[in-house]
């Protein structure tokens, strides 16, 4: 967090980028990217290592089947705003690989501010929450996937919790990742539907 209050989204990408990294070995701060006032704003957990060399969101492994089911969906990746809860790749060096390593609570905190600043400026009419991470960081508190998967409410943003698209990555047989993946193509579906819904009226 920074003591200089930000105006607008590229003053606060400045103060990120300029931050210290709370990861030893980060590259650098991966910034959110995307519209303002997209329909709607994925969050995911962290960079990875692809995001982390390119300084890009979602351009690894994972990145490539958020794009695949996003396709399927009908949401436009380029009309989209995508970021991450933490801004900077934490991972675990074991010889010429880094290996991602989950961030903890504290960390999360930490970067806490610069999202919801983040998501202030960008005002999407919705957002996701790829993951308990993202969850962790939209509400405040760790909240089960499986429970809570759906429409959520992250305080006063319509919000929606699916998981993470690394999910789909480690199940182990293709039935599962068949049926996972459909499963996260159908969240897209709805998430899809509540960002283009008209809000509703009220007379009298």
């Amino acid at each position: 967090m920074s003591a200089h209050e930000p105006k607008s989204l590229a003053e606060l990408n400045r103060q990120i980028a300029a931050s210290r990294a709370e990861m030893p070995g980060s590259t650098h701060a991966v910034l959110g990217e995307g519209p303002m006032h997209a329909a709607i704003a994925f969050v995911g957990e962290q960079p990875g290592d692809q995001e982390d060399q390119q300084g890009r969101p979602f351009v690894g492994p994972a990145g490539m089947i958020l794009n695949k089911a996003m396709e399927e969906a009908g949401i436009d990746r380029g009309k989209s705003y995508i970021t991450n809860a933490v801004k900077h790749f934490k991972f675990i060096q074991r010889g010429k690989r880094r290996i991602h390593e989950k961030p903890t609570a504290g960390e999360v905190k930490h970067y806490r501010w610069w999202l919801q600043k983040e998501l202030e400026f960008v005002k999407p009419r919705i957002v996701v929450a790829l993951g308990a991470t993202a969850v962790l960081a939209l509400s405040g508190k760790a909240l089960p996937i499986g429970k809570n998967r759906g429409a959520f409410q992250f305080g006063t943003l319509p919000g929606y919790i699916t998981v993470h698209p690394s999910f789909l990555l480690r199940q182990t047989d293709e039935d599962s990742k068949e049926r996972e993946y459909m499963a996260f193509v159908r969240d897209l579906k709805r998430v899809r539907a509540l960002a283009t819904a008209e809000p509703v009226r009220h007379v009298g």
